[in-house]
């Protein structure tokens, strides 16, 4: 199945309709969990399902902003989506969110992006990214003051409230490693954890070292990205 000409399409609507994106970040709505979902998140979600529709047909859609949140079966085609990571950075006018987009096929992956629209940042599946050096790691910005103190010891550490946007920084090897200890979801992490394995990096879930596997929607994540 050709994933790839699904993220080329994305990425083309995304470029071309960033301006309508952009001015739906304050149309937003608290959801139960009293964070935000924004007119731009759904209109984002709704550009992806409309595109696979049109090209895969037949798959199972997980995404943070629909209902889709049960444990589902692990044949055929499984779309897991975050169509805004960083909702928070969105909503403020800060340019540090992104789009998370992982494709599964029998349970086995297949292809997965991360973009950072705002900043024209894109990363698939078989890119070659160049490669930076960096001492810094970074932080999930979910934990409380109390985490943040016992994990911050001995090294320099950025928050930047965009799980997207760390995956990418530590892929380019911006961070030395990114690590949420408290626990994250699958649409948030399954597209970066991918793509940090195809280059290279050693990727942790749970303690354990983590191969690719797809991981179920209705349950949290401790894990850990890093440079070798």
């Amino acid at each position: 199945m050709d994933f790839y000409k699904s993220f080329l399409e994305l990425k083309l609507v995304v470029r071309s309709n960033l301006k309508e994106v952009l001015r739906l970040r304050n149309k937003r709505m608290s959801k139960e969990d009293k964070s935000f979902v924004t007119e731009g998140d759904l209109l984002i979600n709704k550009w992806v399902k409309e595109i696979f529709e049109k090209n895969i047909q037949q798959y199972h859609f997980v995404s943070e902003e629909t209902d889709s949140h049960m444990e589902t079966e692990a044949e055929g085609v499984t779309i897991v989506l975050d169509p805004i990571d960083g909702t928070e950075n969105f909503t403020s006018g800060l340019p540090e969110w992104g789009i998370s987009l992982s494709c599964y096929n029998d349970g086995v992956h297949c292809a997965s992006m991360l973009a950072c629209p705002e900043m024209d940042i894109w990363i698939c599946s078989g890119d070659v990214v160049e490669k930076n050096y960096s001492r810094i790691r970074g932080l999930s910005s979910s934990l409380s003051m109390d985490e943040l103190i016992k994990a911050t010891q001995g090294h320099e550490y950025r928050i930047l409230g965009c799980c997207v946007y760390n995956m990418i920084n530590v892929i380019r090897g911006s961070y030395l490693s990114f690590e949420n200890p408290k626990g994250a979801n699958s649409w948030d992490i399954l597209a970066g954890l991918n793509l940090a394995l195809e280059n290279d990096l050693i990727v942790m879930v749970n303690g354990k070292h983590y191969n690719g596997e797809y991981l179920q929607p209705n349950r949290k994540y401790k894990f850990k990205v890093e440079n070798r």
